[in-house]
């Protein structure tokens, strides 16, 4: 569906990497101001936004810590989720 590889965590998607880019799932009431951080745009898939995902371009994340961080915020929100179990 989102055409990269995607990580899951308690059944819900969190992060994934697509042409370059980190998507993050930072949930659909994440602030605006995620927004305007610097190689940050909302995530597209056929042309369409994504509620509650964003993605990031490869400089916004090229740095260890950086990715650490993308990767944290992701996990927080995934986090708040419930747990799905396997159909």
């Amino acid at each position: 569906m989102m055409g990269g590889l995607v990580f899951m965590v308690g059944g819900h998607m969190c992060c994934g990497i697509k042409d370059q880019r980190l998507m993050i799932r930072v949930g659909a009431d994440a602030p605006q101001t995620i927004l305007g951080e610097p190689h940050v745009r909302p995530m597209e898939i056929a042309g369409r936004r994504t509620r509650g995902f964003v993605t990031v371009d490869r400089p916004g994340y090229s740095a260890d810590r950086a990715l650490a961080a993308w990767l944290q915020r992701a996990l927080d929100f995934v986090g708040t989720l419930p747990a799905r179990t396997p159909a």
